[in-house]
């Protein structure tokens, strides 16, 4: 079975990994153009990129997969299957009806919860307890298409995207062999309808939405502090001053206040009062500097009666 693997990030790389590791033919490995990253811009190849050139893969990093030269080389490959994790752009109708077996795509989220480009970060936002990874039947919407397969991946209580990104990967491999397996026996793929009055979505992140907003709950607080580490990371103002907050945990999830109140606290600790309820500022990060225990913080910074802002 000729395949062509489509992805990006890390998430994907597990995933392409997993299929290399199988020993099926690759016929191409497509992925996002190379970035600058650093304060010094260096022109940085993405994950799915670096481990196709270890495993001697052809790579291909169109900018736009959708015009009529990427779609006919991709014809060119005569792909059996197209297999796609975290591409990062959308398939034409041209390309999703090359392969004989079509395009299946992992994603990240039990679908259909968290359709979109963010599902890891808006589930662990949203409070979910399980998340996991679907297999899907690609069609012409957004992560639209028939389910294929499901793994439930559970949310720990301290749980960062970071952490469980790891966890959903290896069970998106997990995923990609079974479905390998099947079409290797010449069965059928399992297809199932998603129910459109069950969709949510996971719209993509911007830094705005780690800005902290003290009238939401600690609760709510705590999570989006967990769903946006390690990116765009959560982040509020001190006197003037951007803090970064890289840990949070719940102290009192009931007691009223004025949200945004740096409490009276135990020593080495430090206490924000929310729309409803406490939390404990763990790790934080003044702008220019390292992320440092809140307990090292205090030591040179005097908070207590203080008011952190959103802007």
């Amino acid at each position: 079975m000729r395949i062509v693997f489509m992805g990006t990030p890390e998430f994907a790389a597990c995933i392409l990994r997993e299929v290399a590791r199988l020993e099926h033919e690759i016929v191409g490995v497509y992925t996002q153009p190379d970035k600058p990253q650093g304060r010094k811009a260096i022109l940085t190849p993405p994950p799915v990129k670096q481990l196709a050139m270890e495993l001697g893969l052809p790579v291909y990093q169109p900018r736009r997969v959708k015009t009529s030269a990427a779609v006919e080389q991709l014809r060119d490959l005569r792909p059996d299957l197209i297999l796609v994790a975290a591409y990062g752009q959308i398939l034409s109708q041209a390309i999703l009806d090359i392969p004989a077996f079509g395009c299946v795509c992992i994603h990240a989220s039990l679908l259909p919860k968290y359709r979109g480009a963010a599902p890891i970060q808006w589930a662990i936002a949203n409070g979910e307890a399980v998340t996991g990874v679907t297999a899907m039947q690609m069609d012409a919407g957004i992560d639209t298409g028939d389910m294929i397969l499901k793994q439930e991946v559970p949310i720990g209580e301290e749980e960062t995207a970071g952490t469980l990104y790891d966890a959903l990967a290896a069970a998106g491999a997990k995923v990609t062999g079974e479905i390998l397996a099947i079409l290797s026996r010449g069965e059928c793929l399992p297809r199932e309808p998603q129910r459109e009055e069950d969709a949510t979505y996971a719209p993509i992140l911007t830094k705005e939405d780690g800005r902290i907003d003290w009238t939401m709950s600690a609760r709510q607080i705590v999570d989006r502090i967990r769903a946006f580490t390690p990116w765009p990371s959560c982040y509020t103002y001190l006197r003037g001053q951007k803090l970064a907050i890289g840990k949070a945990s719940l102290v009192d999830p009931e007691k009223q206040g004025e949200p945004g109140r740096v409490l009276k606290s135990p020593k080495k600790m430090f206490w924000v009062q929310t729309g409803k309820g406490v939390i404990a500022v763990e790790e934080l990060q003044l702008q220019g500097k390292k992320m440092m225990p809140a307990s090292a913080f205090l030591l040179g910074n005097k908070v207590e009666g203080e008011i952190l802002q959103g802007e």
